[in-house]
């Protein structure tokens, strides 16, 4: 090829979403990809309807509906706010604006595949550090920076692990870290995370108190949102003012800042959501652990079986899809012998549970 990509495209591998489909089965249970087995809620549905008229028309570009509803729900302020296609897009423009070649992008071991994708677009070197039995180890992370690190990315809660750093521990990464090192907390699940009381808020008083930290969150998880791609970022002012400079002018459609806007102010259809979530999950993780699979507690809306090695967990993946149930292999995750498994509704969850008692033998 003549013409010459920037460093790091090159090394850069394609990203694998979860399975779809089994061949010869006609109902699917999907559980690879971690969607609201509900779908979005129907005030959002009624939301994108009403916009079909409006399908001609450019949406505005400074998303300032959407950026207002979700500053009054969750108390934020909304010029601190950027809304991007996903938190995908969001994370890009903070690697596109913060890094470069020779710059160092750090994450762990266990984190969102995508950072080491993004961190070499921009041409920027990524450095995986060593979790502690499936948690974010924030010493580990402060002894892999060097005077090029430019960027640490953190996933909270973890995914595919479903764990949370323990409190204080985020807040004493953003004590240790430079100013000019920017913190990405990404709280892609943080509505699902229980048993931290109020203060719990994914990353975002950490965002308003330092000028170094952003806070990306989705509408792809709790609201079901995922085929529309709205994602959203925190950070002081002058942060989000750089970030908006690369987002192009007409990056969200207008159905779906619609329906994102309606999803978030749907306060009872969340709080439902992440009930049923907790509920299904904890009776999953529990069934499972009778069998004798390992689970880590989750707070997320997902669960990480882990088998007693790579064969077996292939084998369980293998009989699951036979019944039509389709799960995450994780391996490129570190973790061969593990498979994880979205949190469906109960019937879902039930299914998943007779199939993996039928594979282990188990009455």
């Amino acid at each position: 090829m003549g013409v010459i990509p920037q460093p790091g495209i090159l090394e850069i591998k394609l990203y694998q979403g979860g399975a779809s489909h089994v061949e010869g089965v006609r109902e699917v249970l999907k559980l690879s990809s971690n969607e609201n087995p509900f779908g979005p809620p129907q005030s959002a549905r009624d939301a994108l309807v009403r916009e079909a008229h409006l399908l001609h028309r450019y949406p505005p570009t400074d998303h300032a509906a959407l950026r207002n509803a979700i500053a009054e729900v969750h108390a934020l302020e909304a010029d601190q706010i950027i809304c991007g296609v996903g938190s995908d897009e969001v994370l890009t423009f903070i690697c596109q604006a913060f890094s470069g070649v020779g710059d160092e992008v750090i994450y762990t071991e266990h984190g969102f595949s995508m950072y080491p994708l993004l961190a070499r677009g921009a041409g920027a070197v990524p450095i995986k550090v060593k979790e502690a039995e499936r948690v974010v180890d924030v010493d580990a992370i402060l002894s892999a920076v060097t005077e090029k690190t430019r960027i640490v990315f953190v996933t909270n809660p973890g995914n595919p692990t479903g764990t949370m750093l323990p409190e204080g521990e985020l807040e004493r990464l953003a004590d240790m870290l430079r100013d000019d090192i920017v913190l990405v907390v990404d709280g892609a699940y943080a509505e699902y995370a229980t048993g931290y009381g109020m203060t719990f808020d994914g990353g975002a008083a950490l965002a308003n108190a330092r000028p170094n930290v952003v806070m990306t969150r989705t509408f792809s998880k709790l609201y079901g949102l995922g085929g529309l791609r709205v994602g959203w970022g925190y950070a002081q002012r002058e942060l989000i003012d750089v970030l908006n400079r690369l987002r192009g002018p007409f990056n969200l459609s207008n159905p779906a800042l619609a329906a994102a806007e309606a999803a978030v102010r749907d306060r009872d259809f969340a709080s439902r959501n992440v009930a049923e979530n907790a509920r299904m999950r904890d009776w999953l993780a529990n069934a499972l652990r009778d069998m004798g699979v390992e689970v880590d507690p989750s707070q997320a809306n997902f669960i990480l079986a882990r088998f007693k090695d790579e064969a077996q967990a292939s084998a369980c993946e293998a009989a699951l899809q036979s019944e039509g149930i389709l799960v995450r292999k994780v391996s490129g995750y570190g973790f061969p012998e593990a498979l994880r498994v979205t949190v469906g509704d109960e019937s879902g969850c039930r299914r998943v549970v007779h199939a993996v008692r039928g594979f282990m033998g188990v009455e």
